[in-house]
């Protein structure tokens, strides 16, 4: 049986570990931010502590399981659809891993909740300066060009996506009229991705350039 003292630190230990998470979500201004972290963490080392005080006695991780699944209905509410990607994956990952250490201080395992916490700090606060990187290299972006008609137009820009050496995918060519209408995805780093944008702003023929 704990004794009171010993739940209290656990709590204490459970809002020290989420918040320091937290504080890393609260400087990004992501929708799960140092409040709500500290709270999951809590509720999660309380369950567990619950869990393991009226659980059945040969089965005191009853209870406790079920943090997992409530976890996941909350992570499911950060996720939402932008406009050409899924956002608030990383805030959703990062509210199950601080669960997962709120469980591990609510059964007595210190050492081991506050390594997974500072892992999961270092990652949040470290790793974006890599996959800001990574992601210079390969970037994707959505062309709109809208143009007068003229049957040479599409094989003209298809080249000019060629000449910045930029991998395309063609979405829709739509005439309308005496206009013509371009759409690509597109692949490709993001120095060559700022020429071509240069040389479309200044291409005069061009009467609307959208880009995404």
């Amino acid at each position: 049986m704990h004794n009171d003292y010993e739940i209290l630190f656990r709590f204490f230990l459970a809002a020290l570990w989420g918040g320091i998470v937290g504080a890393e979500r609260q400087y990004r201004s992501k929708s799960a931010g140092f409040r709500t972290m500290i709270m999951i963490s809590i509720g999660a080392c309380f369950f567990t502590i619950m869990s393991n005080l009226i659980g059945d006695p040969s089965n005191h991780d009853r209870i406790a399981s079920n943090i997992v699944t409530g976890i996941g209905f909350l992570g499911a509410g950060v996720i939402f659809r932008g406009e050409n990607r899924i956002n608030g994956i990383t805030t959703a990952a990062t509210i199950w891993a601080v669960a997962a250490v709120g469980m591990g201080i609510g059964a007595g395992y210190y050492f081991v909740s506050s390594c997974a916490s500072i892992m999961v700090f270092l990652i949040l606060a470290v790793l974006p300066i890599l996959e800001d990187y990574i992601e210079l290299l390969n970037v994707a972006k959505t062309y709109s060009i809208t143009i007068p008609y003229s049957e040479k137009i599409p094989a003209y820009y298809e080249g000019k996506l060629k000449s910045c050496k930029l991998k395309y995918r063609v979405i829709k060519h739509v005439k309308d009229e005496d206009v013509l209408i371009l759409v690509w995805e597109t692949q490709g780093h993001a120095k060559y991705h700022a020429l071509f944008i240069a040389k479309m702003l200044l291409d005069e023929a061009i009467k609307k350039f959208e880009y995404y």
